[in-house]
């Protein structure tokens, strides 16, 4: 008989962490909605919400652009010389460019540039809105017609996405040209087979799994922080409980675009 209250506060207890998890769940794909919606309506675009618009896309972008594109110059001048030297001293020196293309490019940087985007400007950005959240400035704008949103979501999350984006792909370009040079220096003798190998590991899927990887990293490092700032936390939860929760979500999301992405590439 003792044990009867043990189980259900057991049961209460799992049935509240079952409804909470769910409820989290839901306002990170209502606010994709709404945010999706708002992307493709004009009223998002006047002229006080494209100043508003243009900052922040111009802060999460501009001031990591460098450093991000010369840290990735780095790593992939590290890694070609690593996995060149080791495929020719194994006698597969024919296989190490593509190994080179399909770790770095394909797999390695867009998940960095969307961890670094996170660590740097949305996870940041996150914290700004829940602050805002806090003092009632949100409330405010809603007091005053003006759907927050609209106003001060809506910026952050396209800015995050087209950072991600913008990283991403210049860090491509990037990584292409040191493993260029450090295999074929400055000379074009080389162009011609170093593109036919780009095209053959680039096929028409892998090119779109690698666009869509990249544009699911961006949403959800962008969407998720701003999800847990804009709804609030729970009642009964900590501020630090509910920000790990968020964090938790951000990289299971980000763990399983990763893995769903190797699986269509290699499977």
């Amino acid at each position: 008989m003792s044990l009867a209250p043990a189980w259900r506060g057991l049961l209460a207890r799992t049935n509240h962490t079952a409804q909470l998890w769910l409820t989290e769940w839901w306002r990170l794909v209502h606010l994709g909605a709404v945010i999706l919606v708002l992307i493709f309506s004009p009223s998002s675009y006047q002229r006080s919400n494209r100043r508003v618009l243009a900052r922040h896309i111009y802060d999460n972008t501009a001031p990591i652009l460098l450093s991000f594109t010369v840290l990735c110059a780095l790593v992939s001048l590290v890694l070609t010389r690593i996995v060149t030297a080791t495929a020719m001293s194994y006698g597969l020196s024919q296989y190490a460019l593509q190994v080179v293309i399909r770790v770095l490019v394909l797999e390695l940087i867009p998940l960095t540039a969307a961890l670094f985007v996170a660590l740097r400007c949305t996870i940041p950005d996150g914290v700004e809105l829940a602050q805002m959240q806090a003092r009632g400035a949100l409330e405010a704008l809603r007091q005053q017609g003006i759907n927050p949103a609209h106003r001060e979501v809506l910026p952050r999350v396209v800015a995050g996405i087209f950072s991600t984006i913008t990283l991403a792909a210049l860090s491509c370009v990037v990584a292409l040209a040191v493993a260029y040079l450090v295999l074929y220096g400055f000379g074009m003798a080389g162009l011609a087979g170093y593109t036919r190998l780009f095209g053959q590991v680039f096929a028409p899927a892998v090119s779109l799994i690698f666009v869509l990887k990249t544009l699911l990293f961006s949403l959800a490092i962008s969407l998720i922080p701003m999800a847990s700032a804009f709804y609030g936390m729970p009642q009964s939860s900590t501020r630090s409980s509910a920000e790990m929760r968020a964090l938790v979500r951000m990289f299971a999301v980000i763990l399983l675009i990763e893995v769903l992405s190797l699986v269509g590439n290699y499977y």
